[in-house]
């Protein structure tokens, strides 16, 4: 896995990273396990252990994105641009695919500013 640093949200943003892998980055940052049997959510917050035993893909379902959205504090919802410079997708650009990547990339930056030093 790569290292939650600004190349590579930037490779995020710019769907330079594949599917996979920034899935893999959030869902290991939840605390998601990969076991013999399947997959390890004790380290998961009750909240999302609830709605999704199994990490979900993130690209592809809306609920899961609408919830990862949620769990953004406030305060931490403009680091796309604070942190980043960001200015959004053009127009063209507007597909759920790319702007939940961006939201996969602000929820990594909250949790980067919480829990690395």
């Amino acid at each position: 896995m790569p290292p939650i640093t600004d190349d590579t949200l930037w490779a995020i943003l710019n769907d330079e990273l594949d599917d996979a892998t920034v899935n893999q980055l959030v869902w290991n940052s939840l605390g998601y396990r990969e076991a013999e049997a399947g997959w390890d959510s004790s380290a998961v917050a009750p909240a999302w252990a609830e709605k999704f035993p199994e990490p979900p893909n993130f690209i592809e379902s809306r609920p899961a994105t609408v919830q990862l959205t949620r769990s953004i504090p406030p305060e931490d919802k403009q680091l796309l641009k604070a942190e980043l410079g960001f200015k959004g997708y053009t127009l063209d650009q507007l597909i759920p695919r790319l702007t939940r990547r961006a939201t996969m990339v602000s929820w990594l930056l909250s949790y980067r500013r919480r829990h690395q030093n």
